[in-house]
């Protein structure tokens, strides 16, 4: 297991530098994984698939596949990947602090 620092903050991460508790995430998690990604800006389309992926974990205890996603959030795989180009798995889900997804996210 490795840990990460950012902004005063220290996060244990897994092997792929997901969050290994979901309950660590904060903000500056977020922050941290935005700049990783390149992404220069939170919008709030962004906010809203991040938003879908913690609600539907703290449910069901797993990532929700892509069809879930697109279909609860309105976004095609397409418009995921613009807003998180490494994809809905190891970008969004990395950003919302669910742990890497074991299927098709």
């Amino acid at each position: 297991m490795a840990e990460i620092t950012y902004k005063g903050k220290s996060f244990e991460v897994d092997e792929d530098g997901f969050l290994l508790r979901f309950d660590d995430w904060c903000p500056e998690w977020m922050e941290y994984v935005k700049e990783s990604e390149g992404i220069a800006e939170i919008t709030p389309d962004h906010q809203k698939i991040l938003d879908f992926l913690q609600d539907y974990y703290k449910k069901n205890g797993i990532a929700p596949m892509v069809r879930i996603l697109s279909k609860n959030t309105g976004y095609k795989l397409k418009e995921v990947y613009e807003l998180f180009p490494s994809g809905p798995g190891k970008g969004a889900c990395k950003m919302a602090g669910l742990p890497k997804p074991t299927g098709c996210v």
